[in-house]
């Protein structure tokens, strides 16, 4: 089976750099995966795409080194394995606030007797290789996403879940349960803590730290503070961002 370097580079200590997928294009996908990632996400909580354009997300990726990881749109079995048959190798799972959250999320990840999965990788065959079966259960990546008070409280049930890779935190609706503003970075002691308490718990567990920031100098202070894997924003925010800068340059020399 294909390894997921994504393990690897934890282990090395180098930070791994994780692409958000918003935008349901194939074409798109392929330009951000060949950007220079480790990775790449494809969101299907929030993101504005069906599972036919995810699976053509899935496609595109894998003809880079950027590793295919999705977020799926709840906590649903069938979703995960249906991800994980189309190729994805790695899931981090929205709303993970209970130690019985996590068990089902990686029991539908992993194949008996692990875990639950049902067998039908399908596409996971051709982008994992023909022993897929067999080895994909050490290879493909769990993260949970803590991103509510109640996940909080229960982070170190979260993290002693078997079969658990990490957590990723979702500091937007982490700082809404919070009664904070959603601001990525945001200075505020509530937020500050709450992502230490999730970095440092799970570092401590020895599982993979990761977190969505809202560009790349955030991603930068995340990796200052130790965070595995960082998500310097999403394809959206970007390509807004690159509009705006283009425009603004076309503006001053018309000055």
């Amino acid at each position: 089976m294909r390894p997921n370097p994504l393990r690897a580079l934890k282990v090395a200590g180098t930070p791994i750099l994780n692409a958000w997928l918003s935008i349901g294009s194939s074409y798109l996908a392929e330009i951000v995966a060949h950007g220079g990632y480790h990775a790449a996400t494809i969101d299907r909580q929030h993101g504005m795409m069906g599972f036919d354009a995810a699976l053509a997300m899935l496609q595109a990726i894998s003809t880079t080194a950027a590793i295919p990881l999705a977020r799926p749109s709840a906590n649903d079995p069938a979703e995960l394995m249906r991800l994980l048959d189309a190729g994805a190798y790695g899931l981090i799972c929205p709303m993970i606030s209970t130690a019985a959250d996590a068990a089902r999320f990686v029991a539908a990840c992993r194949y008996p007797p692990a875990g639950t999965r049902s067998f039908g990788p399908a596409r996971g065959l051709l982008y994992g290789g023909p022993d897929y079966a067999a080895r994909a259960n050490g290879e493909i990546l769990t993260l949970a996403m803590i991103e509510t008070r109640e996940g909080l409280d229960n982070l170190d049930a979260v993290l002693a879940t078997p079969g658990l890779d990490g957590v990723y935190v979702g500091p937007n609706d982490l700082a809404l349960a919070l009664g904070c503003a959603p601001v990525p970075e945001s200075d505020d002691p509530v937020m500050t803590a709450a992502i230490e308490r999730v970095r440092s718990a799970a570092a401590a567990a020895g599982k993979l730290t990761g977190v969505f920031c809202s560009g790349g100098a955030g991603a930068a202070r995340r990796v200052r503070e130790g965070f595995d894997l960082v998500t310097p924003g999403n394809d959206a925010t970007l390509l807004k961002g690159a509009i705006a800068a283009s425009l603004r340059e076309v503006g001053a020399a018309r000055a």
